[in-house]
């Protein structure tokens, strides 16, 4: 006497538990932003040029670096 499986039945609760998993882990790999300092935020888009032509003359690798500088003194 054997037992009858059902095999859609099946396939769909592997299914429903994969995708539960992944959305899962999809919400767990979001960043979650802390302390963020908003007027130090503002400064930041205050300070942008008017006319990006003349910036882009200038050394595009000065800038860079300069920002790289920055993140890393800021953590």
């Amino acid at each position: 006497m054997g037992v009858t499986r059902l095999k859609r039945k099946d396939r769909k609760n592997k299914a429903r538990a994969n995708n539960r998993v992944a959305r899962i882990k999809q919400l767990l790999a979001t960043p979650v932003i802390k302390n963020v300092d908003m007027d130090e935020l503002r400064a930041q888009f205050g300070e942008a040029p008017k006319n990006k032509k003349e910036e882009n003359t200038e050394a595009p690798a000065a800038q860079t670096e300069e920002k790289s500088t920055e993140e890393t003194s800021a953590e």
